[in-house]
Formats: structure tokens, sequence, C-alpha cells
């Protein structure tokens, strides 16, 4: 289908381009397919230097389309500043969409304060090329796949102790913790194809899976959405990351598109345990009242009932939860705990938003309080979130605790209370 230009000083200069066309370089790469040509650029989504990069390479090329790694959320996300006033978090709750946005509100966290060190603004160069494009009077085109297919294929590709190492990798990176500090030259070393390959490799190993959906999979999606734009000259600006992969794609054409952006179907072991937890403590409480004329039945409910409310109303606290929806959470965990389509988070989120009423300002000040912990807790809509997803955390553990104080009552005499 097509083949790779190496780098040199003969590269023809497209018609209509005005200034010296940029030869192929660490973050540039030139792909040919029949009249077509692909000036793949390579960035860092908080590189001033990449900002400047991807101004002069459309001013140069002055290519028929710009495609940027930008899906539509993402889009908007960069343009319109206040997208947050539109954000409903009732609607938020009942979706189930809270764990996601926290992902979202972490990561970018992560990239704005890495920005505000290196005085960028995070995706500034994808911006830039959307500017670049309407003063050279090119097409944008966004390539990249829905941000939140890209979550849920990531997370659902992952086991229960990964899940918990990328909650905590993205809780330390939404604060700052560890790790030293990023430098200017750290970010532009990134961008350098054989220190990016490492990078990669690294990536690869640790989070296999993760990588898949993160990089591997989006790689396929946008060369697959390059190979359908007719235009014969396309600057494409996308993460450095991704252009290793890319450019080995590109030659077949990537993949199928309405494939990728599928949501993942739930795991049948996942599906099952979930279902399986709640069945077993009602054929145990059924067991004991049939079994032992009832004597059992009300230890069980006790030791089912006790750590179900005490663990979901102690993390509904540590998420600061006002008084009521603590009590919310600790009433309806043992009963929620009874049944996988509804959750004690959810309820206890509802009442939480209903309590704090956060404002179109709360949802506004999101960027900025998420900075640190102390802001992230005196906004009222991430306090919120904070609430849905430890009451939810709280609840899990303390059905497996109760389930383990049930099991023991059927296998042994239990104590007269748990």
């Amino acid at each position: 289908m097509s083949e790779l230009n190496e780098a040199d000083d003969r590269s023809p200069q497209p018609d209509g381009a005005t200034n010296a066309l940029p030869v192929d370089s660490d973050t540039l790469t030139t792909l040919h397919d029949g009249e077509r040509t692909i000036w793949l650029v390579g960035t860092a989504h908080v590189s001033p230097e990449s900002v400047r990069e991807v101004r002069e390479i459309i001013d140069a090329v002055r290519p028929d389309v710009v495609a940027v790694e930008l899906c539509k959320p993402r889009f908007e996300a960069l343009t319109d500043e206040s997208r947050w006033k539109n954000l409903n978090i009732f609607d938020v709750i009942r979706s189930g969409r809270v764990l996601f946005l926290l992902a979202n509100i972490a990561l970018g966290a992560y990239q704005r304060r890495i920005g505000a060190r290196l005085g960028v603004k995070p995706g500034a160069e994808l911006l830039e090329a959307v500017h670049a494009a309407a003063d050279v009077g090119a097409r944008v085109e966004l390539i990249d796949r829905e941000i939140h297919a890209t979550l849920r294929r990531a997370w659902a590709s992952v086991g229960f102790w990964k899940k918990s190492m990328l909650m905590a990798s993205l809780t330390e990176g939404m604060f700052g913790g560890g790790g030293k500090d990023v430098e200017a030259e750290d970010i532009e070393a990134l961008k350098e194809k054989g220190r990016l390959n490492d990078v990669m490799s690294e990536f690869a190993t640790a989070l296999p899976e993760v990588k898949g959906a993160l990089i591997d999979e989006r790689d396929s999606f946008m060369i697959s959405k390059l190979a359908n734009i007719p235009d014969r000259r396309i600057v494409a600006v996308v993460g450095a990351g991704h252009v290793p992969g890319m450019v080995g794609l590109f030659p077949n054409g990537g993949g199928d598109t309405e494939v990728l952006s599928e949501m993942p179907p739930p795991s049948m072991w996942g599906t099952a345990l979930k279902w399986a937890l709640p069945a077993a403590v009602l054929l145990s409480f059924y067991w004991g009242y049939r079994e032992t004329a009832g004597r059992s039945l009300e230890y069980m409910i006790w030791a089912w009932t006790i750590p179900n409310a005490v663990m979901a109303a102690i993390c509904t606290i540590i998420a600061g939860g006002r008084p009521l929806t603590v009590l919310t959470a600790a009433v309806a965990s043992p009963i929620t705990s009874l049944n996988p389509l509804v959750a004690a988070g959810f309820v206890a989120g509802l009442v939480e938003a209903w309590l704090r009423k956060p404002t179109v300002a709360d949802a506004e000040r999101i960027n900025d309080d998420v900075q640190s912990i102390r802001g992230l807790y005196s906004n009222a809509f991430t306090r919120v979130l904070l609430v849905v997803f430890l009451a939810n955390l709280g609840s899990a553990l303390g059905a497996w605790i109760g389930a383990a104080f049930v099991f023991t009552a059927v296998t042994g005499e239990p104590a007269p209370t748990p």
C-alpha cells in the first residue's frame, strides 16, 4: 500500500508550499501512499518545543488536511473552557461514569501540573495544530478513538491487582507524590526515537494489557482513519509514543474502527463472581434458618450486616461525606451487596449530591482544585465523586468480610455475636 520515505534533504516540496519543507527527524516521519503524502509529527503533550514545531511544519507544508490525535470529547475539552458547566453530577452517578471521570481528572491533573512547571498547557500543540490549520485553510480531522471507549477497554483488560496498581499510580500522579520533578529536557528526550523505544518497551513489560488498549489499539485506529482521508497532503499530529506503531501499521492500513470502538463485554468470571457471592450468602441464610431452627440465622444476619455497614460508613467518612450520607451508606450496603445491580456508592452519592448541591462554580474550579488533596475535598463536585468511589470500596470490603463470617457459621458453631 505504501512506502516510508527515509530522511533526506531532497523531499519534494508540495504544490502551494511557500517555505522550506522540513526533513525527517526524531519528530517528523514522511509516509507516501500513491499520490498522498502524510507528514507524521510526533509530539509531547506538555512541550513548548512541540508547539513551535507543529506550527512550523504546518506553515511549511500547507496541507489540505491537519489530522490531530483527538476525539470529539477531548477536542471540546481543549476548546471549550466552560465544558464543566454542562456536567450534571446526578447524570454522572446514574450512568456509572464516576470511576472514569475520576481517572480523566487524575490524568488531566498530572499533565496540568507538569505543563504549569514547563509553562505550557497540556495539549497545546494539538490546539496549535487546529489554529495553524485554520491559518493555512486546511480542514481539521479528529482521528483518535473516543476517550470513554479507550478507558473502558483499558480497564476491562486488567485484573484486580493491576486495577489497584493503576488506581494507586493515578492517585500518586494527581498529587505529585514520589518521583522527581519533570524538567523540560526530560520531556524533549522522550520524543527521541531511541529513548522512546526504551520507554515503550518498559511500559509494555510492566503493563502489557493496558498498553494494548492505550497505545496499540489507538495506533491502529488512527492509521485506519488516516487511510480513509482522500486528500493528497496531510499533516498528522500525534503523541510521540504513537509514531513507531503507526509507521509499522501504515502499510496495512490499520484496523476496523468499529470493532476497535466496541465496548468490551463484562468478564464472564467477573459477572459470575458478582452474583455468586450474594447467592452463596443467601443460601447460607436459608441453611441457618432450615437446619438450625433459626438459631444460626440471627447470627448470620448480624455477621453480614455489621461489617457491611461499618466498612461502608468508615470509607464514606474518609471521603468526607455528610452524616446523613454516612448513615445512608451504612444502611444501604448490607442490602446492595446482595444485589449487584445497585451499588451502595450510587445511593450514597445521590444523597451527598442532594445535600451538597454542587454549583457551576464548583465544576469550573475542578481543574485547579484537583491539584491538591485539600482542593479535592473542598470542591463539592469532586467530594461527591469521592463519596461514590469510597462508599463502593467500603461496601465491597465489608461484603467479603461479612461473607467470611457467614460461611464460618455454616462450617462450624458460631459465636453469639460476630
